[in-house]
């Protein structure tokens, strides 16, 4: 255990747990046995970290939160699995994380300068990219996969397998149960793609040409004049070298266990 740190002598840190340098650790905090907990972390008070969890550098944890306690599923029988957490992740009061199952991944991971706002819970199995914000009670279920950049906003809740495309934003209340497109945007329950997440683009930095060739590529892929594969198609010849289009194009073509969201006025075909 780091000398640098300081320790209020109400916590509990257990034989084995690995505290990095300059750690502030508040009163009644529980930190278990396979517990790493990056240098600079602050848990400000009745913090739990649990299992084999692995907490990168900068980490700010506020109070009654439960990190790393053994996964909510039937079939989690104690097998040795994983939450790993990236750097400088905020991690505001009563958000809940578990490690994977053997059924998934085996880990669950959350990438750097994630935000997780007040009863935010992430699953099982689940894989969140980097700058990541969940607002105050949003519910990821296994095996979710949210790309970096991503909004999800509060009390939302995502169907386990569903993929959250980087850069997207979902929208306040919705139940997603569709998989969102890069920079998409969706809202409702159940949530129906309602545009592209353009408020979003222009913050990280898309510059306006970008932004309109995502938009046409958008508005060709889910016209009613041919089929989606055929809009696929066309936007594929039509943007043979634009990076975002084909980004976009390659997280629908790759598939996942949930269909796409849809805009409300556009039936799958």
């Amino acid at each position: 255990m780091s000398s640098t740190s300081t320790i209020h002598p109400s916590s509990i840190i257990e034989d084995g747990a690995q505290i990095g340098d300059g750690c502030e650790i508040g009163p009644f905090c529980v930190i278990g046995p396979n517990v790493v907990l990056g240098a600079g972390a602050r848990l400000k008070s009745h913090v739990v970290l649990a299992g084999n969890t692995t907490i990168g550098e900068g980490a700010r944890i506020h109070p009654f939160a439960s990190i790393g306690n053994e996964p909510q599923h039937l079939k989690y029988m104690g097998e040795d699995t994983r939450l790993v957490i990236g750097r400088n992740c905020l991690i505001r009061e009563h958000v809940t994380m578990n490690p994977g199952t053997i059924q998934g991944l085996s880990e669950t991971k959350v990438g750097d300068n994630c935000a997780f706002f007040t009863g935010a819970h992430v699953a099982h199995d689940c894989v969140i990219g980097n700058n990541v914000t969940l607002i105050n009670n949003v519910m990821l279920a296994g095996h979710c996969v949210v790309g970096d950049f991503a909004t999800i906003a509060g009390g939302s809740g995502i169907h386990q397998f569903t993929r959250i495309g980087h850069h997207a934003y979902v929208g306040g209340l919705a139940a997603v149960e569709g998989d969102v497109i890069p920079f998409g945007m969706v809202l409702g329950n159940r949530a129906y793609l309602s545009g592209l997440n353009v408020i979003g683009m222009k913050r990280a930095g898309f510059n306006r040409d970008a932004i309109r060739n995502v938009r046409k590529a958008y508005r060709m892929l889910f016209s009613d004049d041919l089929t989606f594969r055929e809009n696929l198609d066309e936007v594929e010849s039509e943007y043979p070298n634009d990076p975002l289009v084909q980004d976009l194009l390659g997280f629908i073509r790759a598939g996942g266990d949930r269909a796409i969201c849809f805009p409300r006025s556009v039936r799958p075909n």
